[in-house]
């Protein structure tokens, strides 16, 4: 064999090493653990081996970088060595070229042949190599796992010494050696959720029920319960008739029992035993059937009193507010919902939607619609005060006055103007609300 061509087949293995390293990296790492620890309950043989560099890719990834280190290295030394000399004769003797001096021809020839075999390092020892690895990860890495296995026993004490010395470098500049384990956040699982939706793999209510899920961990009880104003309470003296007519009306299923006045909760007391002690006639009082009430502050965790109420078999809680006054009730329901979505049975009546699009720029809005669905919804920055939470409470903090009943006051907020379309009982119904075209920031 001659031997520039002896000298070509030792690029060529070379390359093909680097290929080798590089493309065994990628398909490791691309590597599903989970999907390795099913294999491994299934009995797969290799599936252990590539468990453990998976896991534990410190050593794995040490022997990769040596092999690619050592084989870029050699390569480079070889060409250089070996290549060098035929480009200077070519030049200088074939070409008959004497405007150089040979030492500059030697040094233009070694930059010339590192510039082509970087070329072609690159295509068939990086990226063809690594592109096959993406694309069958498994196959790849099944493949080259016993003797990458074999090599890291082997190179073990060189990959000691590299780790001593690393760490003894890192102590120099004052940082930690420790390699702390990186924690995946809960912005970047949200991003992973809306790229699957954009790639088809997620649809859009898979979507919106894990979103609900992550955004349920932030709401407070505050932000779900029913308002005191909407909560259907009885006294503690209401006759047997007065309890089957609310039950009648209402449709629900527990009602808060008060003494003197509704913010003196004394119980709560079920519709089906109230209703089994009237059939039987026993006599029985509404004290002596209600339950004790589950009261519990607007700032509990939403999450935190779902768990509880799992936990103690509770269905209604009783919110209390700062003042120790009824701030409102809130259900295992209500909790559910904020999940999943309104969940309606049989009896519940048809409800208007809060959010409705009229036109391009222009929505219906129940009044107790909460502001940052609102903004949400019409893409847009409102501010937040702690004196509303509902798109009916901003109207009413900007007229200054409780407005009367058929009455449609309108005010300019943030570049939106909302126009009250129904008042009922000095409450705010309904709204229009309609994009300005001049949105500057204001109000009005």
């Amino acid at each position: 064999m001659p031997l520039i061509a002896f000298q070509i087949l030792i690029q060529i293995v070379l390359i093909l090493i680097n290929a080798f390293f590089a493309a065994t990296e990628i398909a490791v790492i691309s590597l599903s653990a989970n999907k390795l620890r099913k294999l491994e309950e299934e009995g797969d043989k290799l599936a252990p081996k590539l468990l453990r560099m998976v896991e534990e890719p410190a050593g794995f990834l040490s022997t990769i970088q040596i092999g690619i280190t050592l084989a870029g290295f050699l390569g480079s030394a070889f060409a250089a060595d070996s290549f060098s000399e035929y480009i200077v004769h070519w030049i200088c003797v074939d070409l008959g070229v004497t405007a150089l001096p040979r030492s500059a021809v030697d040094t233009l020839s070694v930059i010339l042949i590192t510039l082509i075999l970087s070329y072609f390092t690159l295509i068939f020892g990086e990226l063809v190599p690594k592109r096959v690895a993406m694309q069958r990860p498994m196959e790849m890495a099944r493949l080259s796992c016993r003797l990458v296995s074999t090599l890291s026993v082997i190179v073990r004490p060189v990959v000691h010494l590299l780790s001593l010395s690393t760490n003894g470098v890192l102590r120099l500049l004052g940082m930690h050696t420790d390699v702390e384990e990186e924690q995946v956040t809960e912005d970047e699982i949200r991003m992973m959720i809306d790229l699957g939706n954009e790639n088809g793999t997620i649809d859009a209510d898979e979507k919106e029920l894990l979103h609900n899920v992550f955004e349920f961990s932030d709401q407070r009880v505050g932000d779900v319960m029913t308002r005191a104003a909407d909560v259907v309470a009885l006294p503690v003296d209401a006759t047997a008739q007065q309890v089957l007519d609310v039950i009648r009306t209402s449709g629900l299923s527990r009602f808060p029992i008060y003494g003197s006045n509704e913010n003196q909760i004394l119980g709560v007391l079920n519709a089906k035993e109230f209703l089994l002690s009237w059939a039987a006639q026993d006599g029985k009082s509404i004290s002596a059937l209600m339950r004790p009430a589950y009261l519990i502050p607007e700032s509990l965790p939403a999450d935190d009193l779902l768990r509880d109420m799992q936990l103690k078999k509770v269905h209604l809680a009783v919110v209390i507010d700062e003042y120790g006054e009824l701030a409102g009730v809130i259900t295992v329901e209500d909790l559910l919902e904020e999940i999943v979505g309104n969940i309606y049975d049989e009896f519940d009546p048809a409800q208007p939607q809060e959010l409705e699009q009229l036109e391009p720029d222009l929505w219906r809005v129940n009044g107790g619609l909460n502001v940052e669905d609102l903004a949400k919804a019409l893409e847009l920055d409102l501010p937040q005060d702690e004196d509303y939470d509902t798109v009916g409470g901003m109207v009413l903090s900007r007229l200054r006055t409780i407005p009367q009943d058929g009455s449609t006051p309108v005010v300019h907020f943030y570049g939106l103007e909302l126009r009250v379309e129904r008042v009922k009982d000095h409450r705010i119904q309904q709204i229009l609300v309609r994009k300005e075209r001049t949105s500057g920031q204001g109000e009005s």
